[in-house]
């Protein structure tokens, strides 16, 4: 995955747009696209910065860990239960996952599926 402009990129952007420039303009004066020029100014009038979201997964299995006991219930009441139907039943309960993000969380409870 590449890297992220630099957030003093991003601002110069954002301050041209603010100072009247065009996106074209700021973005050939900036070297980017002008895609880009427009995502960040718009990033920053809804959020108040430029700066680039996090990337990479989030540690689902922590995400998980509240859920952790109603997994292994579920498990024990219907050992059956396929991974994906797990995940299903937690996007049910609003929880929005994958059935790997699942697996690892009962992996490293000790469930083992034969």
């Amino acid at each position: 995955m590449p890297k992220a402009y630099p957030d003093e990129l991003r601002q110069k952007a954002v301050e041209a747009i603010a100072a009247g420039e065009t996106y074209a303009a700021t973005a050939a004066a900036l070297g980017v696209s002008i895609s880009a020029v427009v995502k960040w100014t718009n990033r920053h009038r809804t959020t108040g910065t430029a700066a680039a979201r996090p990337s990479g997964r989030r540690d689902q299995r922590r995400w998980l860990e509240p859920h952790r006991e109603w997994l292994l219930e579920r498990l024990r009441q219907q050992p059956g239960t396929s991974l994906k139907t797990l995940a299903h039943e937690l996007g049910k309960r609003g929880v929005q996952t994958s059935h790997v993000s699942v697996w690892r969380l009962l992996r490293d409870a000790g469930v083992t599926f034969r």
